[in-house]
């Protein structure tokens, strides 16, 4: 592996950290109502448990209510319940076939929480980009070792890697703040 493969290859890696840390984030609860949230429900079909999004159709009504419209009649009671039973503290209301899931205004408290995930999450997401800058690093010395690239090239690498390094952890950063305003907005 040459020097721009393992720029090229941290790079992209840290794309994906990027990526899974913004799908994270979707998944947790601001006051405002997002289809996302449900995604983490499972629902009993048939003897096996699989994803909402896979027997009804989710979508907003709202701000702040999210309907989710069963693709079979028979489903609407065992959907009810597993958003009833999951660890949101959602309260679905049953409407004929359409299921409406009002999203309830948040504590200080609760948003106080919520803000903390939301740390936790991006301190994740910069561990795993500062260990793909490890990862590069290594390699880098790896290939001065075997003599394929010169100490000049290692230090020029190193602080390119350091470059890339840095937007990314800004770039969290930056996710981090937007989230958490978003989520202590009243």
């Amino acid at each position: 592996m040459s020097l721009e493969d393992i720029k090229k290859t941290t790079q992209t890696k840290m794309d994906q950290s990027i990526a899974a840390f913004k799908n994270n984030l979707t998944k947790i609860r601001t006051g405002r109502a997002n289809p996302a949230i449900l995604d983490t429900v499972q629902v009993d079909y048939y003897g096996s448990t699989v994803p909402l999004s896979q027997v009804a159709n989710v979508s907003l009504i709202d701000s702040r209510t999210i309907s989710v419209q069963p693709w079979e009649k028979g489903m609407g009671a065992k959907i009810e319940k597993a958003i009833r039973e999951s660890d949101l503290g959602l309260n679905p209301a049953s409407m004929g076939d359409l299921i409406r899931v009002p999203m309830p205004a948040m504590s200080e408290e609760r948003r106080r929480e919520m803000t903390k995930l939301v740390r936790t999450e991006g301190e994740n997401a910069k561990i795993a980009v500062r260990n793909l800058r490890r990862d590069a690093n290594e390699s880098v010395k790896k290939l001065v070792k075997d003599k394929l690239a010169s100490e000049d090239e290692q230090k020029r690498s190193e602080a390119e890697v350091q470059k890339v390094t840095d937007k990314h952890i800004a770039e969290i950063d930056q996710l981090i703040a937007g989230k958490e305003q978003e989520i202590m907005a009243v």
